[in-house]
Protein backbone atom coordinates (compact mmCIF):
# COMPACT_ATOMS: atom_id res chain seq x y z
CA UNK A 1 0.00 0.00 0.00
CA UNK A 2 1.29 3.44 -0.90
CA UNK A 3 2.13 5.21 2.36
CA UNK A 4 0.28 8.45 3.00
CA UNK A 5 1.25 11.33 5.26
CA UNK A 6 -1.69 10.54 7.57
CA UNK A 7 -0.82 7.35 8.41
CA UNK A 8 20.36 -10.16 6.48
CA UNK A 9 20.06 -12.39 7.71
CA UNK A 10 19.15 -15.00 5.08
CA UNK A 11 19.24 -18.75 4.61
CA UNK A 12 21.87 -20.04 2.24
CA UNK A 13 19.30 -21.93 0.17
CA UNK A 14 21.48 -22.24 -2.95
CA UNK A 15 25.01 -21.14 -3.70
CA UNK A 16 23.74 -18.72 -6.35
CA UNK A 17 20.93 -17.26 -4.29
CA UNK A 18 23.06 -17.13 -1.17
CA UNK A 19 25.72 -15.06 -2.89
CA UNK A 20 23.03 -12.86 -4.38
CA UNK A 21 21.18 -11.98 -1.18
CA UNK A 22 24.41 -11.21 0.63
CA UNK A 23 24.62 -8.07 -1.51
CA UNK A 24 21.10 -6.76 -0.90
CA UNK A 25 22.15 -4.04 1.53
CA UNK A 26 24.95 -2.66 -0.65
CA UNK A 27 25.14 1.08 -1.17
CA UNK A 28 24.78 2.50 -4.71
CA UNK A 29 28.18 2.84 -6.32
CA UNK A 30 28.14 2.64 -10.13
CA UNK A 31 25.99 2.95 -13.22
CA UNK A 32 25.26 -0.29 -15.07
CA UNK A 33 26.99 -1.04 -18.35
CA UNK A 34 25.07 -0.54 -21.63
CA UNK A 35 22.48 -3.26 -22.09
CA UNK A 36 21.63 -5.06 -25.33
CA UNK A 37 17.95 -5.44 -24.39
CA UNK A 38 17.35 -1.94 -23.07
CA UNK A 39 13.71 -0.87 -23.53
CA UNK A 40 12.92 -4.02 -25.52
CA UNK A 41 9.24 -4.98 -25.75
CA UNK A 42 7.46 -8.34 -25.65
CA UNK A 43 6.86 -8.12 -29.39
CA UNK A 44 10.56 -7.31 -29.99
CA UNK A 45 11.57 -10.38 -27.98
CA UNK A 46 9.09 -12.63 -29.76
CA UNK A 47 10.37 -11.44 -33.14
CA UNK A 48 13.98 -12.11 -32.06
CA UNK A 49 13.11 -15.65 -30.94
CA UNK A 50 11.07 -16.25 -34.06
CA UNK A 51 13.87 -15.25 -36.44
CA UNK A 52 16.55 -17.07 -34.47
CA UNK A 53 18.46 -14.04 -33.22
CA UNK A 54 17.89 -15.09 -29.62
CA UNK A 55 16.61 -18.08 -27.70
CA UNK A 56 14.60 -17.75 -24.50
CA UNK A 57 17.63 -19.10 -22.63
CA UNK A 58 19.93 -16.49 -24.18
CA UNK A 59 17.48 -13.70 -23.30
CA UNK A 60 17.18 -15.03 -19.77
CA UNK A 61 20.97 -15.16 -19.45
CA UNK A 62 21.20 -11.52 -20.50
CA UNK A 63 18.67 -10.39 -17.91
CA UNK A 64 20.27 -12.49 -15.16
CA UNK A 65 23.67 -11.05 -16.01
CA UNK A 66 22.21 -7.55 -15.89
CA UNK A 67 20.70 -8.21 -12.45
CA UNK A 68 23.85 -9.81 -11.06
CA UNK A 69 26.19 -7.13 -12.40
CA UNK A 70 24.26 -3.99 -11.56
CA UNK A 71 21.16 -4.29 -9.42
CA UNK A 72 22.73 -4.40 -5.98
CA UNK A 73 24.93 -1.40 -6.66
CA UNK A 74 22.08 0.65 -8.14
CA UNK A 75 18.38 -0.02 -7.56
CA UNK A 76 18.46 -3.04 -5.20
CA UNK A 77 15.15 -4.09 -6.74
CA UNK A 78 15.51 -7.88 -6.94
CA UNK A 79 15.23 -9.72 -3.63
CA UNK A 80 15.87 -13.20 -5.00
CA UNK A 81 16.91 -14.90 -8.25
CA UNK A 82 15.09 -18.02 -9.40
CA UNK A 83 17.73 -20.78 -9.65
CA UNK A 84 15.45 -22.62 -12.12
CA UNK A 85 15.12 -19.71 -14.58
CA UNK A 86 17.58 -21.02 -17.16
CA UNK A 87 16.13 -24.52 -17.06
CA UNK A 88 12.62 -23.13 -17.58
CA UNK A 89 13.82 -21.05 -20.54
CA UNK A 90 15.61 -24.04 -22.09
CA UNK A 91 12.44 -26.15 -21.84
CA UNK A 92 10.47 -23.40 -23.55
CA UNK A 93 13.07 -23.28 -26.32
CA UNK A 94 12.56 -27.02 -26.87
CA UNK A 95 8.82 -26.47 -27.12
CA UNK A 96 9.32 -23.67 -29.66
CA UNK A 97 11.62 -25.86 -31.72
CA UNK A 98 8.95 -28.58 -31.78
CA UNK A 99 6.33 -26.12 -32.98
CA UNK A 100 4.55 -25.61 -29.66
CA UNK A 101 3.96 -21.96 -28.73
CA UNK A 102 1.97 -21.12 -25.65
CA UNK A 103 1.16 -17.52 -26.58
CA UNK A 104 2.68 -14.04 -26.46
CA UNK A 105 4.43 -14.66 -23.11
CA UNK A 106 6.26 -17.78 -24.33
CA UNK A 107 9.90 -17.37 -23.26
CA UNK A 108 9.43 -13.85 -21.85
CA UNK A 109 11.48 -13.21 -18.67
CA UNK A 110 9.66 -11.40 -15.89
CA UNK A 111 9.81 -10.60 -12.19
CA UNK A 112 7.06 -10.84 -9.59
CA UNK A 113 6.63 -9.16 -6.23
CA UNK A 114 7.77 -11.05 -3.15
CA UNK A 115 4.27 -11.36 -1.73
CA UNK A 116 3.14 -13.72 -4.51
CA UNK A 117 3.43 -17.45 -3.72
CA UNK A 118 5.67 -19.70 -5.80
CA UNK A 119 5.96 -23.40 -5.00
CA UNK A 120 9.56 -23.69 -6.18
CA UNK A 121 12.97 -22.92 -4.70
CA UNK A 122 12.13 -19.27 -4.02
CA UNK A 123 10.81 -17.83 -0.78
CA UNK A 124 7.61 -15.80 -0.46
CA UNK A 125 8.09 -13.41 2.44
CA UNK A 126 6.48 -9.99 1.88
CA UNK A 127 9.98 -8.73 2.66
CA UNK A 128 9.78 -9.91 6.27
CA UNK A 129 12.39 -11.98 8.05
CA UNK A 130 9.48 -13.68 9.81
CA UNK A 131 8.90 -15.74 6.64
CA UNK A 132 12.47 -15.81 5.32
CA UNK A 133 12.93 -19.55 5.89
CA UNK A 134 9.72 -20.66 4.21
CA UNK A 135 8.50 -21.77 0.79
CA UNK A 136 4.84 -21.68 -0.23
CA UNK A 137 3.28 -25.13 -0.77
CA UNK A 138 1.41 -24.02 -3.91
CA UNK A 139 1.75 -21.42 -6.64
CA UNK A 140 -0.52 -18.41 -6.54
CA UNK A 141 -3.18 -18.78 -9.22
CA UNK A 142 -1.62 -16.02 -11.30
CA UNK A 143 1.73 -17.83 -11.10
CA UNK A 144 0.07 -21.04 -12.32
CA UNK A 145 -1.27 -19.02 -15.25
CA UNK A 146 2.13 -17.43 -15.91
CA UNK A 147 3.80 -20.83 -16.06
CA UNK A 148 1.06 -22.13 -18.35
CA UNK A 149 1.51 -19.09 -20.60
CA UNK A 150 5.24 -19.79 -20.94
CA UNK A 151 6.66 -16.88 -18.92
CA UNK A 152 10.13 -17.30 -17.43
CA UNK A 153 10.18 -16.32 -13.75
CA UNK A 154 13.53 -14.62 -13.25
CA UNK A 155 13.00 -14.01 -9.56
CA UNK A 156 11.17 -11.86 -7.06
CA UNK A 157 11.26 -8.17 -6.35
CA UNK A 158 11.73 -6.29 -3.12
CA UNK A 159 8.80 -4.35 -1.70
CA UNK A 160 7.71 -2.16 1.15
CA UNK A 161 7.56 -4.77 3.91
CA UNK A 162 4.12 -6.37 4.41
CA UNK A 163 2.98 -4.26 1.43
CA UNK A 164 3.51 -1.07 3.47
CA UNK A 165 0.87 -1.74 6.09
CA UNK A 166 3.18 -2.15 9.05
CA UNK A 167 3.61 1.49 10.11
CA UNK A 168 2.18 4.93 9.48
CA UNK A 169 5.63 6.55 9.10
CA UNK A 170 7.32 3.96 6.95
CA UNK A 171 9.92 4.38 4.22
CA UNK A 172 8.53 2.95 0.98
CA UNK A 173 10.72 0.37 -0.70
CA UNK A 174 12.35 -0.85 2.52
CA UNK A 175 12.01 -4.34 3.92
CA UNK A 176 13.84 -6.21 6.64
CA UNK A 177 14.76 -8.95 4.21
CA UNK A 178 15.67 -6.84 1.20
CA UNK A 179 16.83 -3.46 2.44
CA UNK A 180 16.00 -0.32 0.43
CA UNK A 181 14.98 -0.23 -3.22
CA UNK A 182 16.18 2.92 -4.96
CA UNK A 183 14.77 4.91 -7.85
CA UNK A 184 16.81 4.39 -11.05
CA UNK A 185 16.15 7.96 -12.21
CA UNK A 186 17.92 9.30 -9.12
CA UNK A 187 19.20 6.82 -6.57
CA UNK A 188 18.57 9.10 -3.59
CA UNK A 189 14.89 9.37 -4.58
CA UNK A 190 12.13 7.03 -3.50
CA UNK A 191 10.45 4.44 -5.72
CA UNK A 192 7.18 4.75 -3.83
CA UNK A 193 5.49 1.49 -2.91
CA UNK A 194 4.60 -0.99 -2.06
CA UNK A 195 5.50 -2.56 -5.43
CA UNK A 196 8.81 -0.74 -5.24
CA UNK A 197 11.05 -3.47 -6.62
CA UNK A 198 8.70 -4.29 -9.48
CA UNK A 199 8.69 -0.63 -10.47
CA UNK A 200 12.43 -0.05 -10.20
CA UNK A 201 13.36 -3.38 -11.83
CA UNK A 202 11.12 -2.84 -14.85
CA UNK A 203 12.27 0.75 -15.27
CA UNK A 204 15.91 -0.37 -14.98
CA UNK A 205 15.43 -3.04 -17.67
CA UNK A 206 16.10 -5.95 -15.32
CA UNK A 207 13.16 -7.80 -16.87
CA UNK A 208 10.75 -7.50 -19.75
CA UNK A 209 7.68 -6.97 -17.54
CA UNK A 210 6.70 -7.41 -13.91
CA UNK A 211 3.77 -7.87 -11.57
CA UNK A 212 2.94 -5.71 -8.58
CA UNK A 213 0.07 -5.70 -6.11
CA UNK A 214 -2.11 -2.87 -4.89
CA UNK A 215 -4.43 -2.09 -2.03
CA UNK A 216 -4.31 1.68 -2.51
CA UNK A 217 -1.72 3.05 -4.90
CA UNK A 218 0.86 0.27 -4.71
CA UNK A 219 0.89 -0.42 -8.46
CA UNK A 220 0.10 2.99 -9.89
CA UNK A 221 2.29 5.07 -7.57
CA UNK A 222 5.58 3.19 -8.16
CA UNK A 223 4.66 3.03 -11.85
CA UNK A 224 4.34 6.81 -11.92
CA UNK A 225 7.58 7.29 -9.97
CA UNK A 226 9.45 4.95 -12.35
CA UNK A 227 7.99 6.17 -15.68
CA UNK A 228 6.01 2.99 -16.26
CA UNK A 229 2.58 1.91 -17.38
CA UNK A 230 0.73 0.34 -14.46
CA UNK A 231 -2.70 -1.27 -14.47
CA UNK A 232 -4.68 -1.76 -11.27
CA UNK A 233 -7.50 -4.02 -12.51
CA UNK A 234 -11.10 -4.17 -11.39
CA UNK A 235 -11.33 -6.21 -8.20
CA UNK A 236 -11.86 -9.81 -9.32
CA UNK A 237 -10.36 -9.57 -12.81
CA UNK A 238 -7.24 -11.39 -11.53
CA UNK A 239 -7.28 -14.01 -8.79
CA UNK A 240 -5.71 -13.07 -5.47
CA UNK A 241 -5.33 -16.69 -4.27
CA UNK A 242 -1.82 -17.23 -2.99
CA UNK A 243 -0.97 -13.55 -2.51
CA UNK A 244 -0.05 -12.24 0.95
CA UNK A 245 -2.93 -9.86 1.71
CA UNK A 246 -3.78 -6.58 3.28
CA UNK A 247 -7.52 -6.44 2.61
CA UNK A 248 -9.76 -8.54 0.39
CA UNK A 249 -12.08 -5.61 -0.37
CA UNK A 250 -9.29 -3.74 -2.17
CA UNK A 251 -6.34 -6.06 -2.91
CA UNK A 252 -5.42 -7.00 -6.47
CA UNK A 253 -2.31 -7.77 -8.49
CA UNK A 254 -1.63 -6.12 -11.83
CA UNK A 255 0.89 -5.49 -14.64
CA UNK A 256 3.80 -3.06 -14.55
CA UNK A 257 5.47 -2.46 -17.90
CA UNK A 258 7.36 0.02 -20.04
CA UNK A 259 4.61 0.20 -22.67
CA UNK A 260 0.83 0.02 -22.75
CA UNK A 261 1.07 -2.86 -25.22
CA UNK A 262 3.14 -4.99 -22.86
CA UNK A 263 0.82 -4.23 -19.95
CA UNK A 264 -2.21 -5.16 -22.07
CA UNK A 265 -0.63 -8.47 -23.11
CA UNK A 266 0.08 -9.43 -19.51
CA UNK A 267 -3.33 -8.29 -18.28
CA UNK A 268 -5.24 -10.58 -20.63
CA UNK A 269 -3.03 -13.59 -19.97
CA UNK A 270 -4.03 -13.83 -16.30
CA UNK A 271 -7.78 -13.20 -16.33
CA UNK A 272 -10.43 -15.84 -15.64
CA UNK A 273 -12.57 -17.48 -12.99
CA UNK A 274 -10.76 -19.11 -10.06
CA UNK A 275 -12.45 -21.34 -7.51
CA UNK A 276 -9.81 -20.24 -5.00
CA UNK A 277 -10.97 -16.60 -5.14
CA UNK A 278 -14.71 -15.97 -5.03
CA UNK A 279 -14.22 -12.38 -6.22
CA UNK A 280 -13.35 -13.66 -9.70
CA UNK A 281 -16.95 -14.91 -10.10
CA UNK A 282 -17.99 -11.30 -10.72
CA UNK A 283 -15.75 -11.20 -13.80
CA UNK A 284 -17.75 -13.91 -15.58
CA UNK A 285 -18.81 -12.59 -18.97
CA UNK A 286 -16.75 -9.45 -18.40
CA UNK A 287 -13.10 -10.47 -18.55
CA UNK A 288 -11.11 -10.42 -21.77
CA UNK A 289 -8.17 -12.68 -22.61
CA UNK A 290 -6.67 -10.30 -25.20
CA UNK A 291 -6.67 -6.61 -24.33
CA UNK A 292 -4.42 -5.76 -27.28
CA UNK A 293 -7.54 -5.39 -29.40
CA UNK A 294 -8.09 -2.06 -27.63
CA UNK A 295 -4.74 -0.63 -28.79
CA UNK A 296 -5.90 2.14 -31.11
CA UNK A 297 -3.69 5.21 -31.70
CA UNK A 298 -6.90 7.13 -32.49
CA UNK A 299 -8.53 5.87 -29.33
CA UNK A 300 -9.16 9.28 -27.79
CA UNK A 301 -11.12 10.64 -30.75
CA UNK A 302 -14.79 11.35 -30.01
CA UNK A 303 -14.42 10.55 -26.32
CA UNK A 304 -15.55 12.50 -23.27
CA UNK A 305 -12.87 12.76 -20.61
CA UNK A 306 -13.48 14.30 -17.20
CA UNK A 307 -10.67 16.08 -15.38
CA UNK A 308 -10.94 15.45 -11.62
CA UNK A 309 -9.79 18.94 -10.64
CA UNK A 310 -10.09 18.33 -6.90
CA UNK A 311 -7.19 15.87 -7.22
CA UNK A 312 -4.90 18.63 -8.54
CA UNK A 313 -3.29 21.43 -6.56
CA UNK A 314 -0.68 19.63 -4.47
CA UNK A 315 2.22 20.70 -6.73
CA UNK A 316 2.30 23.44 -9.35
CA UNK A 317 4.84 21.66 -11.55
CA UNK A 318 2.78 18.48 -11.55
CA UNK A 319 -0.34 20.47 -12.41
CA UNK A 320 1.40 22.03 -15.41
CA UNK A 321 2.61 18.66 -16.68
CA UNK A 322 -0.84 17.09 -16.39
CA UNK A 323 -2.50 20.11 -17.99
CA UNK A 324 -0.07 19.69 -20.89
CA UNK A 325 -1.18 16.05 -21.09
CA UNK A 326 -4.81 17.16 -21.18
CA UNK A 327 -4.00 19.50 -24.08
CA UNK A 328 -2.65 16.48 -25.95
CA UNK A 329 -5.90 14.61 -25.31
CA UNK A 330 -7.84 17.53 -26.75
CA UNK A 331 -5.66 17.53 -29.86
CA UNK A 332 -6.35 13.81 -30.22
CA UNK A 333 -10.08 14.52 -30.40
CA UNK A 334 -11.25 14.16 -26.82
CA UNK A 335 -13.86 16.48 -25.40
CA UNK A 336 -12.48 17.45 -22.00
CA UNK A 337 -14.76 18.53 -19.17
CA UNK A 338 -13.51 19.93 -15.88
CA UNK A 339 -15.30 18.32 -12.97
CA UNK A 340 -14.81 17.19 -9.40
CA UNK A 341 -14.92 13.68 -8.06
CA UNK A 342 -17.52 13.61 -5.24
CA UNK A 343 -16.82 12.78 -1.61
CA UNK A 344 -13.10 13.41 -1.46
CA UNK A 345 -12.11 13.44 2.21
CA UNK A 346 -15.35 11.81 3.36
CA UNK A 347 -14.38 8.13 3.39
CA UNK A 348 -10.60 7.93 3.93
CA UNK A 349 -10.96 7.25 7.67
CA UNK A 350 -13.52 4.56 6.91
CA UNK A 351 -11.13 3.03 4.38
CA UNK A 352 -8.41 2.77 7.02
CA UNK A 353 -10.86 1.18 9.44
CA UNK A 354 -11.80 -1.44 6.85
CA UNK A 355 -8.17 -2.19 6.12
CA UNK A 356 -7.37 -2.68 9.80
CA UNK A 357 -10.16 -5.21 10.27
CA UNK A 358 -9.45 -7.09 7.06
CA UNK A 359 -5.68 -7.13 7.55
CA UNK A 360 -6.04 -9.04 10.81
CA UNK A 361 -8.58 -11.53 9.43
CA UNK A 362 -7.07 -11.98 5.98
CA UNK A 363 -3.52 -12.43 7.28
CA UNK A 364 -4.63 -15.26 9.56
CA UNK A 365 -6.49 -16.93 6.69
CA UNK A 366 -3.48 -16.59 4.38
CA UNK A 367 -0.96 -17.90 6.91
CA UNK A 368 -3.11 -21.00 7.37
CA UNK A 369 -2.47 -21.83 3.69
CA UNK A 370 1.29 -21.92 4.29
CA UNK A 371 1.06 -25.11 6.33
CA UNK A 372 2.99 -26.36 9.33
CA UNK A 373 6.37 -25.16 8.05
CA UNK A 374 5.47 -21.56 8.90
CA UNK A 375 5.80 -20.79 12.62
CA UNK A 376 3.94 -17.49 12.17
CA UNK A 377 0.17 -18.14 12.36
CA UNK A 378 -1.38 -14.73 12.99
CA UNK A 379 -0.85 -11.00 13.02
CA UNK A 380 -0.11 -11.27 16.74
CA UNK A 381 2.76 -13.65 15.93
CA UNK A 382 4.16 -11.19 13.38
CA UNK A 383 4.08 -8.39 15.92
CA UNK A 384 5.87 -10.55 18.49
CA UNK A 385 8.50 -11.60 15.93
CA UNK A 386 9.21 -7.97 15.09
CA UNK A 387 9.60 -7.09 18.77
CA UNK A 388 12.05 -9.96 19.29
CA UNK A 389 14.02 -8.85 16.23
CA UNK A 390 13.88 -5.09 16.69
CA UNK A 391 17.48 -4.55 15.59
CA UNK A 392 16.68 -5.99 12.15
CA UNK A 393 12.96 -5.30 11.65
CA UNK A 394 12.17 -2.12 13.60
CA UNK A 395 15.40 -0.25 13.01
CA UNK A 396 13.81 2.58 10.96
CA UNK A 397 10.10 2.58 11.81
CA UNK A 398 7.65 0.75 14.02
CA UNK A 399 4.48 -1.29 13.59
CA UNK A 400 1.68 0.94 14.81
CA UNK A 401 -0.67 -0.09 11.99
CA UNK A 402 -0.24 -3.73 12.92
CA UNK A 403 -0.95 -2.96 16.55
CA UNK A 404 -4.12 -1.08 15.60
CA UNK A 405 -5.24 -3.97 13.40
CA UNK A 406 -4.57 -6.56 16.10
CA UNK A 407 -6.81 -4.59 18.48
CA UNK A 408 -9.79 -4.92 16.12
CA UNK A 409 -12.54 -7.50 16.38
CA UNK A 410 -13.67 -9.88 13.65
CA UNK A 411 -15.46 -9.18 10.37
CA UNK A 412 -18.87 -9.51 12.02
CA UNK A 413 -18.26 -6.27 13.86
CA UNK A 414 -20.93 -3.62 13.12
CA UNK A 415 -18.20 -0.97 12.95
CA UNK A 416 -16.46 -2.89 10.17
CA UNK A 417 -19.65 -3.50 8.20
CA UNK A 418 -20.69 0.14 8.45
CA UNK A 419 -17.27 1.39 7.34
CA UNK A 420 -17.22 -1.00 4.37
CA UNK A 421 -20.71 0.00 3.26
CA UNK A 422 -19.78 3.68 3.53
CA UNK A 423 -16.65 3.20 1.43
CA UNK A 424 -18.48 1.37 -1.33
CA UNK A 425 -21.39 3.82 -1.47
CA UNK A 426 -19.28 6.99 -1.49
CA UNK A 427 -16.75 5.76 -4.07
CA UNK A 428 -19.04 3.81 -6.42
CA UNK A 429 -22.66 4.95 -6.97
CA UNK A 430 -22.09 8.33 -5.30
CA UNK A 431 -18.48 8.68 -6.42
CA UNK A 432 -16.89 7.58 -9.69
CA UNK A 433 -20.16 6.40 -11.26
CA UNK A 434 -21.89 9.64 -10.31
CA UNK A 435 -19.10 11.74 -11.83
CA UNK A 436 -19.17 9.73 -15.05
CA UNK A 437 -22.96 9.95 -15.34
CA UNK A 438 -23.16 13.69 -14.63
CA UNK A 439 -21.31 14.64 -17.82
CA UNK A 440 -21.70 11.36 -19.78
CA UNK A 441 -17.98 10.71 -19.43
CA UNK A 442 -15.95 7.77 -20.71
CA UNK A 443 -13.25 8.11 -18.06
CA UNK A 444 -11.66 10.45 -15.54
CA UNK A 445 -8.09 11.75 -15.55
CA UNK A 446 -5.89 13.20 -12.81
CA UNK A 447 -2.25 13.27 -11.71
CA UNK A 448 -1.26 9.78 -10.63
CA UNK A 449 1.20 10.96 -8.02
CA UNK A 450 3.64 13.65 -7.06
CA UNK A 451 7.34 13.95 -7.88
CA UNK A 452 9.51 11.14 -6.45
CA UNK A 453 10.72 12.41 -3.09
CA UNK A 454 14.08 12.12 -1.37
CA UNK A 455 14.19 8.94 0.70
CA UNK A 456 14.08 9.84 4.38
CA UNK A 457 14.55 7.03 6.90
CA UNK A 458 14.01 9.28 9.89
CA UNK A 459 10.73 10.93 8.89
CA UNK A 460 9.30 8.39 6.46
CA UNK A 461 7.67 9.13 3.14
CA UNK A 462 6.89 12.60 1.85
CA UNK A 463 3.88 11.70 -0.24
CA UNK A 464 2.34 14.91 -1.61
CA UNK A 465 -0.82 13.84 -3.41
CA UNK A 466 -2.38 11.62 -6.04
CA UNK A 467 -5.60 9.99 -7.20
CA UNK A 468 -5.20 6.31 -6.29
CA UNK A 469 -7.77 6.19 -3.47
CA UNK A 470 -11.12 6.48 -5.34
CA UNK A 471 -10.47 3.61 -7.77
CA UNK A 472 -8.76 1.59 -5.04
CA UNK A 473 -11.58 1.82 -2.52
CA UNK A 474 -14.28 1.31 -5.16
CA UNK A 475 -12.43 -1.66 -6.65
CA UNK A 476 -12.55 0.00 -10.08
CA UNK A 477 -9.78 -0.08 -12.72
CA UNK A 478 -6.97 2.45 -12.90
CA UNK A 479 -4.29 2.87 -15.58
CA UNK A 480 -1.29 5.18 -15.30
CA UNK A 481 0.99 6.12 -18.19
CA UNK A 482 4.12 8.34 -18.28
CA UNK A 483 3.25 12.02 -18.61
CA UNK A 484 6.77 13.45 -18.65
CA UNK A 485 9.50 14.54 -16.26
CA UNK A 486 10.22 17.31 -13.79
CA UNK A 487 13.99 17.87 -13.45
CA UNK A 488 14.37 14.38 -14.90
CA UNK A 489 12.03 12.77 -12.33
CA UNK A 490 9.01 10.87 -13.70
CA UNK A 491 5.36 11.81 -13.30
CA UNK A 492 2.36 9.81 -14.53
CA UNK A 493 -1.16 10.66 -15.65
CA UNK A 494 -4.06 8.44 -14.65
CA UNK A 495 -7.13 7.19 -16.48
CA UNK A 496 -9.79 5.56 -14.32
CA UNK A 497 -13.45 4.67 -14.67
CA UNK A 498 -16.23 2.30 -13.73
CA UNK A 499 -15.93 -1.44 -13.10
CA UNK A 500 -14.71 -3.62 -15.99
CA UNK A 501 -13.71 -0.65 -18.15
CA UNK A 502 -10.09 -1.82 -18.58
CA UNK A 503 -10.49 -1.99 -22.37
CA UNK A 504 -11.53 1.65 -22.64
CA UNK A 505 -8.79 2.82 -20.27
CA UNK A 506 -6.14 0.88 -22.20
CA UNK A 507 -7.46 2.44 -25.41
CA UNK A 508 -7.14 5.96 -24.00
CA UNK A 509 -3.74 5.34 -22.40
CA UNK A 510 -2.38 3.83 -25.61
CA UNK A 511 -3.53 6.75 -27.75
CA UNK A 512 -1.89 9.18 -25.32
CA UNK A 513 1.29 7.11 -25.15
CA UNK A 514 1.63 6.86 -28.93
CA UNK A 515 1.12 10.60 -29.35
CA UNK A 516 3.65 11.57 -26.69
CA UNK A 517 6.14 8.70 -26.20
CA UNK A 518 7.35 10.27 -22.98
CA UNK A 519 9.11 7.29 -21.48
CA UNK A 520 12.88 7.27 -21.57
CA UNK A 521 15.29 4.90 -19.87
CA UNK A 522 16.75 5.96 -16.51
CA UNK A 523 20.34 7.19 -16.13
CA UNK A 524 20.92 5.95 -12.55
CA UNK A 525 22.01 9.38 -11.38
CA UNK A 526 23.26 9.63 -7.82
CA UNK A 527 21.07 12.71 -7.43
CA UNK A 528 19.17 15.20 -9.60
CA UNK A 529 20.69 18.58 -10.36
CA UNK A 530 17.73 20.84 -9.62
CA UNK A 531 19.41 23.74 -11.39
CA UNK A 532 18.75 22.12 -14.79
Amino acid sequence: MKQKTTRRNFLQFTAQAGAFVALTHAEPSAQPAPFTLEEVTINNLQAAMRNGKYTARAITELYLARITASDQTTTNAVIEINPDALAIAAQLDQERASGKLRGPLHGIPMLIKDNIDTADKMRTTAGSLALANTIAPRDATIVEKLRAAGAVLLGKTNLSEWANFRASKSTSGWSGRGGLTRNPYALDRNTSGSSSGSGAATAANLCAISIGTETDGSIVSPSSCNSLVGIKPTLGLWSRAGIIPIAHSQDTAGPMARTVTDAAILLGALTGIDARDVATNSSRGRFVTDYTKFLDPRGLANTRIGVARNYFGFNDRVDKLINDAIDVMKRLGATVIDTELPNKGKYEEAEFEVLLYEFKADMKAYLATRGTSVPIKSLKDIIEFNEKNRERELVWFGQDNMLKAEAKGDLNSPAYKQALAKCRRLTRAEGIDAALAKHKLDALVAPTDGIPWLTDYLNGDHFAGGCSTPPAVSGYPHVTVPAGYIHGLPVGVSFFGTAWSEGKLIQFAYAFEQATRHRRAPQFLASVDLRT
